[in-house]
């Protein structure tokens, strides 16, 4: 039952947007900047080390951020590149295409207000003010946010209510970092077996190529699905669409725009499932005694500079990646290294699915919370 102490409250009257701005002419000697599309349902995949007087600073990177600010992105909110700032790296600036905003701690929760603009229907909301917006693509303001109206509860309601949401978040932070450490146990047997190894071999050889299955969707098509399956791009998860193309365990090398990192490795994703990918990602099985794990694996390792083209839009083609030069152990040695990983990217797929069976638990919780249909009361110790 909704507490009787709520009251209706404009939520641009509970915080502000974009109160401070990076100016060139403090100088910092470097920038870590975020950009919206390095941030999506408030799980980081790209923070910028920027040094001025060697690397470009982005015209958008633009925005301070302070402990608990809310990050929400201008241009199609339903593609949820949102998030909520809980460490402030130094010199940390991130793109004018976020609202950024502060929350006025005396009278509302950060965490609180971040839960309630997440959820599905204000998402929705938000984004179908953008389609409204006279832009190429939709696109919201401050204002538009700023003018929502919610139930506000009293602040020490609003705390528990964030507690509850943030311990199932702090459990999906913790199987990522669980993962992030599984994944480097791998590494470091490939490092140990075969790191000091020559290339003897080439990519084809080990690997299948499933790009002929790739059909791109414009930002307005998957606008109009429902959001079921994920829908990948180059680098990173784009959005979710109502259909599905692949059904395995597959890896994605990207193939244009973000190819490689900054010591030259290619741009990677381990996926599994259903799911589509666009037209900017290879998709590779491995062969001949590679797995799809062992295959990302040897890549995590493998410097692919050397086959990257275009100066403008850095390119990895099929030809070239064939062509790369890599280390293939014998095959007795590979199915060793293969029985020594496999349980490691067991619990890595494990843990990320229960990561996604919480997300999908508090994304119900979350609604009901919010409207006061369920009671911080009915969560007992939880709290």
């Amino acid at each position: 039952m909704m507490s009787q102490d709520r009251k209706l409250t404009r939520i641009g009257d509970v915080c502000k947007t974009n109160q401070q701005t990076y100016s060139v002419s403090e100088k910092w000697p470097f920038v870590n900047y975020l950009d919206t599309g390095n941030i999506t349902k408030n799980r980081v995949s790209e923070i910028q080390h920027l040094v001025t007087g060697q690397d470009t600073l982005p015209s958008r990177a633009r925005r301070k951020v302070t402990v608990d600010d809310i990050l929400y992105s201008t241009v199609r909110p339903n593609q949820r590149h949102y998030g909520i700032v809980k460490e402030v790296l130094p010199n940390m600036l991130v793109s004018t295409g976020f609202v950024v905003i502060t929350v006025d701690k005396a009278v509302a929760d950060s965490d609180f207000l971040y839960y309630y603009l997440t959820q599905n229907d204000i998402v929705d909301g938000l984004h179908a003010i953008g389609e409204q917006s006279v832009s190429a693509y939709p696109s919201i303001k401050p204002s538009d946010i700023e003018s929502l109206e919610m139930m506000l509860p009293p602040l020490e309601e609003q705390r528990e209510i964030g507690h509850i949401l943030r311990v199932l978040d702090d459990k999906i932070a913790n199987n990522t970092a669980i993962n992030h450490h599984l994944e480097q146990i791998a590494q470091a047997i490939w490092s140990e077996r075969f790191g000091n190894c020559e290339p003897n071999g080439s990519l084809g050889d080990i690997i299948e190529l499933f790009d002929f299955k790739r059909v791109p969707l414009s930002g307005n098509q998957r606008d109009k699905m429902e959001k079921i399956y994920p829908y990948y791009g180059a680098a990173t998860l784009m959005d979710y669409v109502e259909d599905y193309l692949f059904d395995g365990i597959y890896l994605l090398l990207g193939e244009d725009g973000t190819v490689i990192d900054d010591l030259g490795f290619p741009t990677l994703q381990y996926v599994w499932g259903k799911f589509w990918v666009n037209n900017h990602a290879h998709i590779l099985q491995g062969k001949n005694g590679f797995t799809v794990e062992s295959l990302y694996t040897l890549l995590k390792q493998t410097s692919v500079t050397s086959i990257v083209t275009g100066a403008v839009q850095p390119k990895i083609n099929q030809a070239n990646l064939k062509a790369l030069a890599v280390v293939v152990p014998p095959a007795d040695e590979m199915a060793e290294f293969n029985a020594l990983i496999e349980p490691l990217f067991a619990q890595i797929r494990a843990n990320r699915d229960e990561s996604a069976n919480l997300a999908e638990l508090r994304d119900t919780l979350l609604p009901r919370l919010m409207s006061g249909e369920l009671s911080v009361a009915d969560f007992g110790d939880a709290k």
